[in-house]
């Protein structure tokens, strides 16, 4: 009989003949992350080692009592190893979730945002509009107000006539978080009036002044919903991902000012902070014998370059404008005697042209004409549109809109058979664009050939035109 210090060695050997003949070795902590064992590994480990430690003829048959332990003892392994590579994946932001993903954002301190809540009104042409003005239209980004100072804006563009007298239209809250789910049954939460100061809204403003009456009514029932909700993991963990580890960077003015409410995209431009390739002289001349640039004048101020996109809601001046909100962010953010230059970047407007085939949507009889102002044509074309702006509205700064992704998005809406003659339409900023609303007016725009992207300069956005007149179903 062994003694009892030969028992370790057989263990020992076994687990190491299981390993060899199981393949067994390639879990736990790996080159590429936390493997976890599967459950029929887990088991067909076990019955090797029960085998080898009980012999060839053991009765490891389904109906067997040794199998059915051995399939219990499997499966809250199965279970361990799942915790295990739960716990290693929440120990990195790139792979956390949930809870977990909170912690590893407060210890940056950036806690999950709240969403913004959203909702609907209803919106009622109160008065006949003049024979000089067949339609009025609220474009998307309209800001809202109610009496105890809450911000929500329009999510679509809104177009009445004295034919279309009533329109219900979404809304967004402008700015995020529980206290604005607006609730109509408290007179203070009632979306009633529109912002005096958007310049978005000069069409109704004039027209107001012509007939001596608000032509619009807004009717707020029923109440905003979704602010009590945190960010998706998704789009936090890109938060994270994006937070610098210092503050004494550009990059923390940068992610600062993108959670600012208002704000689409940022990028901050420290000319001094790093190489400058803008220099004639950059790639021509040989390292550690001449400058990249001239050497920066200590009595003067040093400014960076907050170089921001807002997005349709965005109002850019006055006291609660954008441009205040983003100064008053990053002021304790900011090194000493550095001083940032908020510029608004400049916005091309993006439209879309061309013949939409459809297949299997019950469209009226008739002509051209018909077909598009029927109800199922012009839900058709909100859904399109929605697809067109979200590509154009993740866009970077400078980055072209491609006529391939235009109409990949279009032929991706089920029931769409065939997209023909598409072509991008670009409004182009005039030279008071700075002072333009987000969403630029509509004019002759320029229309680009078949087949070609609309380019853009590095100081250049695009923000879709949200008008579906050249856009026909058939």
């Amino acid at each position: 009989m062994p003694d009892d210090h030969s028992q370790p060695v057989d263990v020992l050997a076994v687990d190491e003949a299981v390993t060899r003949s199981t393949g067994s070795e390639g879990f736990g902590i790996t080159d590429t992350g936390f493997v976890a064992k599967p459950y029929a590994r887990l088991l067909a480990e076990k019955l090797a080692t029960a085998q080898l430690v009980l012999g060839e003829g053991l009765d490891l048959t389904g109906g067997s009592v040794i199998r059915k332990l051995l399939e219990v003892c499997a499966l809250e392994d199965a279970r361990t190893w799942a915790a295990l590579a739960a716990w290693y994946d929440d120990s990195f932001a790139v792979s956390a979730t949930g809870s977990a993903l909170d912690r590893l954002g407060v210890e940056l301190g950036l806690p999950r945002p709240w969403e913004e809540a959203v909702g609907e009104v209803t919106l009622t042409l109160t008065a006949t509009l003049p024979a000089d003005v067949a339609v009025i239209t609220i474009p998307r980004g309209a800001r809202l107000l109610t009496a105890g100072g809450h911000h929500a804006a329009l999510e679509e563009t809104v177009a009445m006539s004295n034919a279309s007298r009533q329109r219900i239209a979404a809304v967004r809250a402008f700015y995020p978080g529980p206290e604005h789910n607006l609730d109509p049954g408290n007179p203070t939460q009632k979306l009633d009036r529109w912002h005096p100061d958007d310049p978005s809204l000069a069409a109704l403003v004039a027209l107001e002044q012509t007939l001596g009456s608000a032509p619009i009514a807004i009717g707020h029932t029923l109440p905003l919903t979704g602010g009590e909700l945190r960010w998706p993991d998704a789009r936090y963990r890109d938060l994270v991902l994006r937070a610098p580890r210092s503050l004494w960077r550009a990059d923390a003015l940068e992610l600062a000012v993108s959670l600012v409410p208002g704000v689409r995209q940022v990028t901050v431009r420290d000319s001094w902070g790093g190489l400058d390739l803008s220099e004639a002289v950059f790639g021509g001349f040989r390292f550690l014998e001449r400058l990249f640039t001239t050497e920066r004048d200590v009595a003067s101020p040093f400014f960076v370059s907050v170089l921001v996109a807002p997005t349709p809601a965005a109002l850019w001046d006055g006291p609660d404008g954008l441009r205040a909100a983003i100064e008053a962010e990053i002021e304790d953010l900011r090194p000493i005697s550095i001083f940032p230059r908020i510029e608004r970047v400049d916005e091309v407007g993006i439209g879309i042209a061309g013949a939409v085939t459809v297949e299997g949507l019950p469209l009226p009889s008739g002509t051209s004409d018909v077909v598009n102002a029927s109800s199922l044509a012009r839900a058709l074309k909100v859904r399109l549109l929605g697809r067109v702006r979200r590509y154009v509205e993740a866009l970077r700064f400078g980055e072209p809109v491609r006529w391939a992704e235009i109409l990949h998005a279009l032929m991706d809406e089920p029931g769409v058979a065939d997209v023909t003659d598409l072509r991008l339409l670009r409004y182009p900023p005039g030279p008071e664009a700075l002072e333009l609303p987000a969403v630029p007016a509509l004019g002759a725009p320029q229309v680009h050939a078949l087949g070609e992207n609309v380019v853009l300069s590095p100081t250049q956005v695009a923000v879709f035109v949200d008008d579906d007149a050249r856009l026909r179903v058939r």
